[in-house]
């Protein structure tokens, strides 16, 4: 179809004349390029009326072809119901001399009859002396136009007003679009400063993971699930540790033939206060769950101190690495030391067991946490600092296993009396010991310490 006037002559309506056919000059063939190239339908009228251009996408909506419509003069007839074709044709022929753009909808006439409502905007042409010479008419059917304005509000509520995070990132994976909740969660008040920036400068930790979900997606798609990503995020007030429920979307362009990615839409949530509550609860069911079984395996024990040693063992599963208990004994000048009664083994994982001996005592320095702990009758948490070395010196200068690098102790206490320490200890692979690790320690070393008591009784 051809979006310039046809060189041949039209059938017209009965009561329309042939015109001459218009010339065909050598830039028409560029023209009904473009004009057929488009994506919204158009049509051309001149000053008379007469329609001097149809392209394709005008064919699509209203089913004429070019040969058909080209050199008809208005709607009237055939795409457009008579009693309406005159208030149409004011319409259109007034943009000739009015200024800027005027927007109409209308209800046209296919050629199978149908009728389709359309939104036209329309504006003057002028020619070369600077009189009018005609008008263009570019129109769409109404619903696709809402859709397209439906399309640009979504967007711009994303980017605007969402309570979420959005982020538009290229195919090289830098921001190009950052709305204001994302700029917050990544630690910028402001949209444009987050622009063009690699990941990694915003991100401390965990950015491999975010940058391989993003190329997974340019590769392959988006996911079919939501995707939860721990990460730390650097801020004016330091780093903060984050979980983002995150979406994914391709985006890829629609004027291509095949899809040619864009970048991905990346949405995202912050969930780590309902992720840590989340750990909190599960955690403390399954350390219930160990105290409840620990209970019961240490009421089928005979021996006090198997009992002991069987609260230890369930005790330390996914809480610590080493488990020591250190007894009080009677000093040799009338004073208190600290005797090793049971512990784990020291150069490999295994159970809580006795400790063979004859009562040599630890030889713990001042300030040592165990006595500390014994002082302040209570739980006492310290950790290493510095490199692996300093770790391990840390460790060997108080008497525990060279891999500890976190420590809790906790004093063993029944019927009033100090009875000894409880030490759990962690590898450098676990966090540090916290609060609620402490309390756990406590409930432990109380059912360890009325062992403990029971044993030494049917000892005496």
């Amino acid at each position: 179809m051809s979006a310039s006037r046809s060189e041949t002559a039209h059938a017209l309506g009965p009561d329309e004349p042939e015109r001459e056919p218009e010339r065909v000059g050598p830039g028409s063939d560029l023209l009904a390029a473009l004009l057929d190239g488009m994506d919204a339908a158009l049509c051309a009228f001149d000053a008379d009326g007469v329609i001097t251009h149809w392209n394709r996408e005008a064919e699509r909506i209203l089913g004429w072809s070019a040969e058909e419509a080209v050199g008809r003069r208005g709607f009237a007839g055939w795409a457009v119901r008579s009693a309406d074709a005159d208030e149409v044709q004011a319409r259109l022929m007034g943009a000739m001399h009015a200024p800027g753009r005027q927007v109409h909808e209308f209800a046209l006439l296919r050629k199978d009859g149908g009728r389709v409502l359309v939104r036209t905007q329309s504006a003057g042409v002028r020619g070369a002396d600077g009189k009018p010479a005609g008008v263009y008419c570019a129109f769409s059917e109404v619903h696709a136009q809402i859709d397209l304005e439906r399309s640009i509000a979504l967007s711009e509520a994303l980017f605007e007003d969402a309570s979420w995070g959005v982020v538009l990132v290229d195919v090289d994976l830098r921001p190009t679009i950052v709305n204001g909740h994302a700029a917050r969660m990544l630690g910028s008040g402001a949209r444009t400063t987050l622009l063009g920036r690699p990941l990694g400068e915003l991100i401390v930790q965990g950015v491999e993971e975010l940058e391989g979900a993003l190329h997974h997606v340019l590769a392959e798609g988006a996911p079919g699930a939501l995707a939860e990503l721990w990460v730390t995020v650097r801020t004016d007030e330091g780093e903060r540790r984050r979980c983002w429920r995150s979406g994914f979307l391709r985006l890829a362009s629609p004027l291509a033939e095949e899809p040619v990615p864009l970048g991905v839409g990346w949405l995202f949530q912050d969930v780590t206060e309902a992720k840590l509550a989340e750990q909190d609860a599960d955690r403390m069911r399954f350390r219930f769950s160990q105290l409840h079984r620990a209970a019961r395996a240490a009421a089928e024990c005979e021996d006090p101190m198997e009992a002991a040693t069987a609260q230890m063992d369930f005790a330390l599963a996914g809480f610590a690495d080493h488990a020591l208990v250190d007894v009080v004994a009677p000093g040799g000048n009338g004073g208190e030391r600290l005797v090793r009664a049971a512990a784990t083994p020291s150069g490999a994982p295994g159970p809580v067991a006795r400790v063979a001996g004859a009562g040599i005592p630890v030889r713990y320095a001042q300030g040592h946490p165990a006595l500390q702990a014994m002082d302040r009758i209570g739980s006492v948490r310290a950790s290493a600092g510095g490199g692996r070395g300093g770790a391990e010196s840390w460790a060997a200068e108080r008497q525990w296993p060279r891999d500890a690098v976190h420590a809790l102790c906790t004093v063993l206490r029944s019927r009033g009396r100090t009875l000894g320490v409880l030490t759990f200890l962690r590898a450098a692979n676990r966090p540090a010991f916290e609060r609620a690790d402490a309390v756990y320690a406590e409930s432990v070393a109380t059912r360890v310490a009325a062992a403990l008591d029971l044993s030494a009784a049917q000892g005496e």
